[in-house]
């Protein structure tokens, strides 16, 4: 399977990484941002891992999430691609969680 980050992911992640920015070195925010990715291309070996993302049922689009750290990685699956579609702060609160 292909995986493929939409634009509103990407955009969710550097939101992510901008918020945690001025608490971190340069080093550190660099290492949670790889350790976000890896996760992500994680689900090119098994991507039904994910446990199905309540706050999003009402898309009918069977939406999941895997867990990194403080971050939820919202995924999408088709017959041939795995469509990260929102990295998520779980600090933040679920009902900000864009649809």
């Amino acid at each position: 399977m292909k995986l493929i980050y939409t634009e509103q992911s990407l955009e969710s992640l550097e939101e992510a990484l901008k918020f945690i920015a001025h608490k971190v070195s340069y080093e550190k925010l660099i290492e949670i941002r790889d350790s976000i990715l890896d996760a992500a291309e994680s689900l090119k070996d098994n991507p039904f891992v994910g446990q199905k993302e309540p706050y999003l049922e009402h898309l009918k689009l069977e939406h999941r999430r895997i867990i990194k750290d403080n971050y939820k990685i919202i995924y999408r699956l088709t017959e041939q691609h795995i469509y990260i579609t929102d990295i998520f702060d779980t600090r933040q609160n679920p009902v900000k969680m864009k649809s």
